[in-house]
This record gives C-alpha cells, sequence and structure tokens, in this order.
C-alpha cells in the first residue's frame, strides 16, 4: 500500500509522528500499533485503520495492513 502512494518508510513515519524502525517493525509484522499510531498511519495511507488489527485469512497467510497484502 505503501509503495502504491510513492512513499518511502521514512515519508509515512515522519508524516506519522513515530520513528522509521518502529514504522519498519509495524510494516514487517514485528509490532502492533498502538489505536493512535494505527489511525496516523491509515490517514497517511488511505486505509481503514481497523485493518491492522484485523486476523488473516488463514494460518499460512501473512497480512501486513500497512503494505495492504
Amino acid at each position: 500500500m505503501r509503495l502504491s502512494h510513492g512513499l518511502r518508510q521514512e515519508e509515512v513515519a515522519k508524516k506519522s509522528i513515530i520513528k522509521r524502525p518502529y514504522y519498519c517493525q509495524i510494516e514487517m509484522g514485528v509490532r502492533t500499533p498502538s489505536i493512535d499510531v494505527a489511525k496516523r498511519i491509515a490517514d497517511q495511507l488511505q486505509f481503514d485503520w481497523t485493518r491492522f488489527f484485523e486476523e488473516p485469512d488463514s494460518e499460512d497467510e501473512s497480512y501486513d495492513a500497512a503494505k495492504g497484502e
């Protein structure tokens, strides 16, 4: 999703008022953002912030809300 908007991690992080390493961890699925951070990132990437808290469709399927994959 970030790439489809032509944004770098640093740009999304800065606009979301978080550090790039934290954003990177969220994007990779290592960390889950707080609701406030999820809302700020989703606002930048134009998707529903609740996607960060949805479960993948199956156990084998990984889901990356920030990428929309």
